[in-house]
């Protein structure tokens, strides 16, 4: 499935709200400069190798500053850039290319990180039915982006908030005194019908999860050995349960879980601990 932004309803109040944050009374720096009005083009360009990500954000931002700006992206979004590669060119007058650059440029480093680092992941597992899902471990503010940029590295959305779905983790089995007691107590309370998924963490819960029909049984800090005789016996019991891997997934052992069967992989790894890509603005004409 191809990488789909929010619409702008939902994300030009953010970028509105980052402009404002940095531009703060007036750009002193701009404003002090001869011509600011001139009409002028900019390159961006990539001081490393990875995969872009955010092109049509960082159009948005010039825009909102000046609905006249133009933005060509030289590179399709989600392609891979190499080092001094030409990735877009922006006209504009110069006081929007150079009140827009630190915040478009802040975005699509960021997001250009995470789907770079996403890619990594889907590339060690590409010839394998398993999936690379995300975390809600997202910066606040920049979670519907964030999880953008790991779709355009390859990966898949697990829910985006508390109300997509139903997640019974380590604490609520603990606070609701076991998975039979915590699955049957949400499922009454539902609103509406949403699916259950239920970590586990040994082979005991596995067999109560599946007893209590959950829809999806997560295989949290299991050993491959472990992992692969619960996903023998989901399959067994039920081939329609879907099964998660989760816990200190690398670029070394994601393809081992992946081998012992299970549809999903979820890690944090691809957001939280990213690097940026490294980009520049150059005023050229």
């Amino acid at each position: 499935m191809a990488p789909t932004l929010p619409p702008w309803i939902v994300l030009d109040s953010h970028l509105r709200q980052w402009l404002q944050e940095d531009i703060g009374r007036g750009d002193r720096s701009t404003q002090g400069l001869p011509n600011v009005d001139r009409v002028t083009t900019a390159t961006w360009i990539a001081k490393e190798t990875g995969v872009i990500a955010a092109l049509p954000i960082a159009k948005r931002v010039f825009e909102l500053l000046n609905p006249q700006a133009k933005f060509e992206p030289l590179i399709a979004e989600g392609a891979a850039c190499t080092l001094g590669q030409q990735i877009a060119e922006i006209t504009a007058d110069l006081a929007t290319l150079l009140m827009g650059e630190r915040t478009a440029l802040n975005l699509t480093m960021r997001l250009s990180g995470i789907a770079t680092a996403t890619n990594k992941y889907v590339e060690c597992i590409a010839d394998l039915p398993t999936q690379l899902v995300d975390t809600r471990k997202t910066t606040p503010g920049l979670r519907l982006l964030e999880k953008y940029a790991t779709t355009v590295g390859g990966g898949v959305n697990h829910r985006v908030g508390l109300d997509d779905a139903v997640m019974i983790k380590d604490n609520h089995i603990a606070a609701a005194g076991g998975i039979s007691v915590a699955i049957d107590s949400i499922r009454r309370a539902m609103p509406y019908p949403l699916t259950i998924e239920v970590e586990t963490e040994s082979l005991e819960q596995v067999t109560e999860a599946i007893e209590c029909q959950a829809d999806i049984i997560m295989l949290d800090n299991m050993p491959p050995d472990l992992m692969r005789q619960a996903v023998a016996m989901i399959r067994a019991a039920n081939p329609r349960i879907k099964i998660e891997a989760s816990g200190n997934i690398t670029l070394t052992t994601i393809r081992q879980v992946a081998e012992t069967g299970v549809d999903y992989i979820s890690t944090s790894a691809p957001i939280t601990r990213s690097h940026w890509l490294d980009l520049s603005m150059r005023i050229v004409k």
